[in-house]
């Protein structure tokens, strides 16, 4: 990351380590503002602006609060199979996936390639997943499923660096609890997207990501662009993430050239044909002088 972000400043780049906390995309140029250090609850006075803004804020995977959640997250606990699930502590161990869709059955499939057990905790008598993939995870011998059953406290050993050991469960219906022998827990109940500044100013769908018009990053407000996890909610990778941000920036220097243009063909009505300057300023895009672009 810092090999990253050194890279990013060589190029010109000002990072500004505070919060955004309030956005304004109503009109050209945006606006936004910023919280005070250490402060999240209060904004700055001053009023920062925008030509174009690209919206990266992700999403976070949602948590049950589990007794012990906290102490085993990251030492057992996890919300990403694909991301954990090779790790040495989980290879040939049995381990559980709480959730019900199709997202719950990716990962506990991926994961039956690598532990010794797979168990799939479902809070209803059903799953929600499609039928293929219902079907696809009942054929796994690895996978048991356990229906009307949730999760209730996480265990392991001691100590900053102790290690998952176990899962409470309990029947919702008959109230019984059981303590399964489990070295890692995965997550599979959703995501939450960090959208919430951009509410009712870009559209959203239903669970809150913001919709780009399919093969861009291009969002309902022409100047934004959102990429990553924000806009992504099937894949959710790094790679990913990286590739739509790489699309972002792309479109969105495409974009202020073009409004650089517009402007241009403007103040070319109020020179003479043929003059370089307004002004007295030479008008050459960074765009056009830069060879790096």
């Amino acid at each position: 990351m810092d090999q990253m972000r050194k890279q990013s400043e060589s190029c010109g780049t000002e990072i500004v380590s505070q919060t955004v906390g309030k956005v304004d995309l109503s009109s050209r140029p945006f606006k936004f503002w910023l919280h005070p250090m250490g402060d999240e609850e209060t904004l700055e006075e001053e009023t920062h602006t925008a030509d174009s803004i690209i919206i990266a804020t992700g999403a976070k995977a949602r948590r049950l609060g589990l007794e012990g959640e906290d102490k085993f997250w990251g030492n057992g606990v996890s919300a990403c199979a694909v991301c954990d699930g090779s790790l040495p502590i989980f290879r040939e161990k049995p381990l559980v996936v709480i959730g019900g869709g199709d997202s719950a059955v990716e990962e506990a499939v991926y994961l039956t390639k690598k532990a010794s057990k797979v168990y799939v905790l479902v809070r209803r008598d059903i799953l929600r997943a499609s039928k293929a993939n219902a079907r696809r995870l009942a054929n796994n011998p690895k996978v048991e499923i356990r229906y009307n059953t949730q999760g209730v406290e996480i265990k392991g050993d001691e100590g900053p660096r102790g290690l998952m050991k176990s899962l409470v469960v309990k029947n919702a219906k008959t109230g019984e609890t059981e303590e399964l022998a489990a070295n890692g827990l995965f997550y599979a109940v959703g995501h939450e997207p960090a959208t919430h500044l951009f509410k009712d100013q870009v559209k959203m769908d239903e669970d809150g990501y913001i919709i780009t018009i399919p093969g861009t990053t291009e969002t309902t407000v022409p100047g934004v662009f959102a990429a990553g996890d924000v806009q992504d909610k099937k894949y959710r990778q790094a790679v990913t993430s990286a590739g739509t941000g790489c699309m972002a920036a792309l479109e969105a220097e495409k974009w202020l050239a073009e409004q650089e243009g517009e402007t241009e063909l403007d103040d070319a009505k109020e020179i003479k044909k043929g003059d370089a300057t307004v002004n007295g300023e030479v008008r050459v895009p960074e765009y056009r002088s830069n060879p790096l672009l």
